[in-house]
């Protein structure tokens, strides 16, 4: 089983910055092929925010395009979000998503989605 925990929410204010981690740990990590960041606001869908492949390819929503960085470490298995100039409607529980292949070595292995548990982003205007 993996578990992926998160760390870095909190409350800022308007044009503030926060960073997000989301680190990736269990028995028989063979690989993270898939990084992501998704939030959800209260009441509505989740939504992706930024993904990472293991070949260092990107992608961001729109609305955070420029203002918002995915990276990583996968020496520590673990994704990060810088997130600057944030606004009010950035305000939802941010997700990490990271698809792992698990197992002692092939052919013995298995691919899924983990989610970590949430951490809140709160922006005050």
């Amino acid at each position: 089983q993996v578990q992926l925990v998160e760390s870095g929410g909190g409350l800022v204010q308007s044009g503030g910055s926060l960073r997000l981690s989301c680190e990736a740990s269990g028995r028989n990590i063979y690989k993270i092929f898939s990084m992501g960041w998704y939030r959800q606001p209260p009441g509505e869908q989740r939504e992706l925010v930024a993904s990472i492949h293991t070949s260092g390819r990107t992608q961001y929503a729109e609305s955070v395009q420029g203002r918002f960085t995915i990276d990583r470490d996968a020496a520590k298995n673990s994704v990060y979000l810088d997130m600057n100039d944030l606004k009010p409607e950035d305000t939802a529980t941010y997700f990490c998503k990271m698809g792992v292949t698990t197992g002692p070595s092939l052919p013995y292995l298995s691919t899924n989605d983990y989610w970590g548990q949430g951490t809140q982003v709160t922006v005050s205007s």
